[in-house]
């Protein structure tokens, strides 16, 4: 019986610090575009960029189709749709979101660079905190990917 008290307690302390932890964790200096790239991932398996050369960290970019700007727009409102997602930057050809998870609140940074010249759509997901995410940001970013695809506008384009 007692065993399960103290078990229960070592629980709640470590929930307790997890929440205290996500709590307390500020906004990375690093975030933006800097010589149009965005930036790299710290070398954790809690990061997916699709500029990483890691093979552990890449994800391919968003591929564009029609009109770049109409395509960055549709991306824009998926991310706003999103449960507990915040836009912080918003940009013709940048976009920044924090989205925080349901149970502890941990924040992780998502960002996006418009490459028009290139017809694609750069990303970046990154936790805040701890070294592993369990693959969290890489399912985002195809969860993401997969509802921008269905957005695209099913009419061919006439020559």
């Amino acid at each position: 019986m007692i065993a399960l008290w103290i078990a229960g307690g070592v629980l709640v302390l470590g929930a307790g610090a997890l929440l205290v932890l996500s709590l307390t964790a500020s906004r990375p200096e690093n975030l933006g575009v800097q010589n149009g790239r965005l930036a790299e991932c710290p070398g954790t398996p809690n990061c997916v960029s699709s500029q990483a050369a890691e093979p552990g960290e890449a994800i391919p970019p968003f591929a564009v189709s029609g009109d770049p700007g109409e395509a960055f727009a549709r991306l824009r409102s998926i991310v706003a749709q999103e449960p507990r997602s915040r836009i912080v930057v918003d940009r013709d050809d940048y976009l920044h979101a924090e989205f925080t998870s349901r149970l502890f609140r941990f924040t992780d940074d998502v960002e996006f660079l418009l490459d028009p010249a290139g017809r694609v759509i750069h990303v970046r997901s990154a936790s805040r905190v701890g070294r592993s995410d369990l693959g969290a940001n890489r399912q985002r970013v195809e969860a993401l990917r997969t509802r921008y695809q269905q957005s695209a506008d099913p009419r061919p384009e006439r020559p």
